[in-house]
């Protein structure tokens, strides 16, 4: 969780700070994102998007990132929880919750409930400081 918030601090000023990181199996570092929405202009531009597409091309064989897990500064929404489970990940790990729209656990449980393919999840990873970081953006916005 630590490289993610590192990771969330490199996002760019008009967008919500958000890390989010793939590893695989092994450890090892596969992708990173941060959220890009406003500065592309992208409503697909969230970190979890950014990273799980980093991370598949670094495998380049396969879009299946099966037992590779996603750290994440903020629970995922439902597009990114739906992204990852597309993407077969095995594991979410986030920070903070998103009471308003998240999607593992808090407003809804995408991975323990979808039919084919579900995901282990562990939230609350450093939540302190992820919900300062989030907080922070939302208070100099006033």
């Amino acid at each position: 969780m630590r490289r993610a918030l590192s990771i969330a601090y490199s996002t760019p000023r008009a967008d919500v700070p958000v890390g989010a990181v793939v590893y695989g199996p092994d450890g090892r570092e596969l992708g990173v994102g941060t959220n890009r929405r406003e500065a592309d202009r992208d409503p697909t531009g969230h970190a979890e998007m950014a990273a799980l597409r980093a991370a598949v091309d670094a495998l380049g064989d396969s879009w299946r990132l099966e037992r590779c897990t996603l750290v994440v500064t903020l629970e995922p929404c439902a597009m990114c929880a739906g992204a990852a489970l597309g993407a077969r990940i095995g594991k979410i790990v986030y920070g903070a919750s998103e009471p308003k729209t998240g999607a593992c656990g808090s407003v809804w449980d995408l991975p323990r409930e979808a039919p084919l393919h579900k995901a282990e999840v562990f939230g609350g990873v450093l939540r302190d400081e992820c919900e300062a970081l989030v907080r922070g953006f939302f208070e100099n916005l006033r």
